[in-house]
Formats: C-alpha cells, structure tokens, sequence
C-alpha cells in the first residue's frame, strides 16, 4: 500500500509568505510534541494538536509520531475513537495504562501489537517505491512441517483453547456456532465485507439479512458481498459435519462467496488458469496453472494435518491469500475457512468483529513482501479474544436452543412468512400442506405443531425473523380476525 505524504494548503498573508520564505518552518520534534501535550493536562486530541502544527507536519505524520511515542511509553492514552486524548504519564497518574491503541494515518484505532510486529509495520508501511518487488516463494510453504513448526506459540494456543472453549463442553460439533447463529451471521458477513471497503453498516447488513432489505446509497456489489458471506456462512454451519481443508469445501466456498461477483462467471469454485496482481503490493503470485495446483493441494493437505485447531485456523490465514490459487476473493475465503476447525471442535467462531482495517492490511502484506507473520498472528489473537467475549456474553442471555427447531429454523422462517403475506385464515391446514411437500413423514407432526404454536405467539415486535413487513401483519390479522392491531 503506497503511503502519500500529503500536505494540507494554508492559505497565507503576503507577510507569512514573507517569512516561511525567510526562515522555513523547522520539522516538529518528539520533544516539543510532547511539551504540547504536557499544556493539557486532562489531555488534548489528535485534532487539536494537529490544528496547531499544521503548518510544520501533515496529518498523518503527525498520528504516526503520536502512536510512535504511545508506543515508547512516553506518552498514554484515554479514550477511544473521536474520544481518544493524549497524555503524559504523570498527567495520568504515574501509572502506564493497559496496552494502549494505535491510531493509523486514517484515523483507524489499532490494536496493541509485540514490538517485532511494530517493527515490521513500519517496514510494510514504507512508501511503495521503497518496497522491494518479491515473487511467490515455495520455500515458505513447503518450511512448514505440520505439528513441528507452530506459527502460534504454545501458550498462545492454550489461552485461545481456554477462552473459546464453551462451558460444559461434550457438544456435538457446531453447536456453539448454531446457539448464536443469528448474531454471527450478521457479525461475520459485516465485519468481513467492511475489510474489503464495503461501507454497509452493522444495521444495515441486520437489515438485508434478516428482511432482505438493501440499504440505501449502496451499489448492487456491496449487496451481493453480504448476501454471499451469509450463504457461505451458512453453508458451514448446516454442513459442519462434512466440511474440511479439502477441494470439495474449500472450493464451494470460494463459488458462494464470488457468486455474481467475479467478470468471468466460470472463475467462481474453480483454480485460476491466469495470473493475477494485488493491488497496493510489490508482491507477485505465481503465474503457472500447474505449479498454482500443485501449491493449493500441499496448503489443504498441510492444514489438514495440523492437529490444533488454532493453528489450523491461522495456518489458512497465512497460505491461502498467499498462493491467490483463485482469480478474486482469496482474502475472504481465508476468514470464513479458518472458521473450519473452530466449528468442527465446537469452539467459539472467530468473527473478525472491530478488527481494524489497517492492521489487517498491514499484517498480510507482511506476509505477502516478507513472509513475516508476527504482525498477522497479533490481528488474529486480538480478534479471536474479542469475538469470545462478545459470544459468551450472547450464549449467558439465552436459552438451551432447541434441536428440532435448529433444524428446521428456515422452514419454519418460509412457512410462516409465506401464511401471513398470502393472508391465509385458516394457518393449520395452509401448514400441513407445505409440511407434506417439505418435511420427513415422521417429523411432520411436530413441525405443524411447532409451527402453529409460533403463529399463534406471533406479535408486532416478532415479525422481522419471518421477513413480514407491518403492514403484510395487519393486513393478516384483519384477514384472520386476531384482534385487530395489538396494543
């Protein structure tokens, strides 16, 4: 990613034009920056010291020497987002805050990283043409002996085995996943798409995902990214007992998630037969179909063999973007397939939920020009934390959910929503109909009990599951007579 250092214009007087041209503005040192922070003393944000150097240093300059000195413990920090202050220690207590965020050059707040991944940051953010051009090497790959050489530390892999496992443990594989299966279908798609620049909101993937509505301002692509990460999604959740690091899978990932997507139709499912380029990267994948196969196989069989599951989850982080074996869409099968082994074990699924884009970016461009994955190992450990403490907290506030209705969540979510848009008045016999067509002989019973007990709890703040719009419900209940519209 090429970095620009672009200077703001400041309009200037005939006099100050006089003077920068007679003494040129010195460049802003960390000691006076530091001085300027020491004036606040309950702080002062990026926004106001900026407004007061902007003449002597950029904007993103003036970030990167901020979180240079955050990162030296010269100075802290309180808040954060457009909250976010800086301070001096002594300002603050005496005390060193716990580890602070680094604010990138676009004002994305970041995670706190190992001193070698902010090494290697500064490394990958260089400017494009201080970059040296590097082509795909084998050896990084064929260097990783499965259960011998570990990306992930072992205290790491046990903390992250300890903060994901569920409570109880001895479930069936997928079950985690399927007990907050409607807040991670939204969090995952969301939170994948907007690393690719999609700019739909978490309401407004809410909002397409649970009532097929597409948010205003958006162009068909960003819809159809979405839509993709939930069939995909959904695809790993209701096959969890099939899926693996084989073709078969990986493969049908990389067709859902480019559904409609690609410019060449026949791409999507399929290895690439052409070269590609990354944008933003002085890296160059391999060209050669052949050498692209027989790489993609060796990745599979590798993480096939990888015994811990972290590892395995990581290992697909690191080597799928890597090889690019597919024309487009490389980066999001990587996020939904190191998904694998965390259902497969019943652990907590990994959402990349507030992961910053700039780390993201920064940590896979250090494995695509270095092939250091230090940074990328930062990313995925502060993002597998985050989404525990949010899913634990999700699974505490509900119920044991119950395995038949699991099962058959979308036919009831079609059945029902099919009864109140036709305006059907007499729901028992429109339900058994459809559970004749559609449900097993000896299930269908409970599913028309199942059913008619849904409808008959079913109210205004209730609907939107069904994908029924208020005025599809009244007009039912005023076909069905129920009351009329509720209080």
């Amino acid at each position: 990613m090429q970095l620009l250092n672009c200077r703001h214009t400041v309009p200037l007087t005939r006099a100050h034009r006089a003077k920068t041209k007679a003494s040129p503005a010195r460049p802003l040192g960390f000691e006076e920056l530091k001085l300027a922070i020491a004036d606040h003393a309950a702080g002062v944000d990026a926004k106001t010291l900026y407004r007061r150097f902007r003449d002597r240093i950029t904007r993103r300059t003036l970030l990167r020497r901020l979180g240079e000195l955050v990162d030296r413990g010269e100075v802290v920090t309180r808040g954060r987002a457009r909250a976010l202050r800086y301070l001096l220690p002594d300002a603050a207590g005496g005390g060193i805050l716990t580890p602070s965020p680094r604010v990138s050059g676009d004002g994305d707040v970041g995670i706190p990283v190992s001193p070698e991944s902010r090494s290697i940051r500064q490394d990958v953010q260089k400017p494009f043409t201080e970059r040296t051009p590097v082509a795909y090497r084998r050896e990084f790959l064929e260097a990783y002996v499965p259960n011998q050489t570990f990306y992930l530390p072992g205290s790491m892999r046990e903390h992250l085995a300890h903060i994901g496992r569920p409570p109880g443990g001895g479930q069936t594989a997928g079950t985690y996943a399927r007990q907050i299966y409607d807040r991670l279908l939204i969090d995952l798609s969301w939170a994948s798409s907007r690393l690719e620049g999609n700019t739909y909101s978490w309401l407004d993937t809410q909002r397409l995902i649970d009532l097929g509505e597409r948010a205003l301002g958006k162009d068909a692509q960003e819809t159809q990214m979405i839509l993709n990460h939930k069939a995909a999604i959904e695809f790993l959740v209701e096959q969890v007992e099939d899926i693996a690091f084989n073709r078969y899978t990986i493969c049908n990932l990389h067709a859902l998630l480019a559904d409609n997507l690609l410019e060449n139709p026949e791409g999507a499912g399929r290895l690439r037969r052409i070269p590609v380029q990354i944008g933003e990267t002085t890296y160059y994948p391999l060209s050669i179909p052949q050498v692209v196969d027989e790489c993609f196989q060796r990745v599979l069989d590798g993480c096939a063999a990888i015994a811990d599951p972290f590892e395995q989850a990581f290992f697909a982080l690191v080597h799928i973007p890597y090889l690019q074996p597919f024309i487009d869409v490389n980066k999001r099968v990587s996020r939904l397939a190191a998904n694998i082994p965390l259902l497969k074990r019943n652990l907590c699924p990994l959402s990349f939920i507030d992961v910053p884009g700039r780390d993201y970016i920064d940590g896979m461009l250090a494995v695509y020009e270095l092939n250091r994955i230090e940074l990328l190992r930062d990313v995925f450990a502060w993002a597998y934390e985050r989404s525990c403490q949010r899913y634990v907290a999700r699974r505490q506030s509900l119920a044991e959910p119950d395995p038949f209705r699991m099962r058959y969540r979308d036919a009831l979510t079609e059945v029902i929503g099919q009864l109140v848009k036709r305006g059907t008045a007499e729901p028992e016999s429109f339900v058994r109909e459809y559970a004749t067509t559609w449900i097993p002989n000896h299930e269908r019973d409970q599913f028309v009990s199942t059913a008619l007990a849904d409808i008959r709890r079913l109210h205004e703040g209730s609907i939107a599951r069904y994908r029924i719009r208020p005025s599809e419900f009244y007009a039912w209940k005023q076909v069905s007579n129920r009351d009329g519209r509720p209080g």
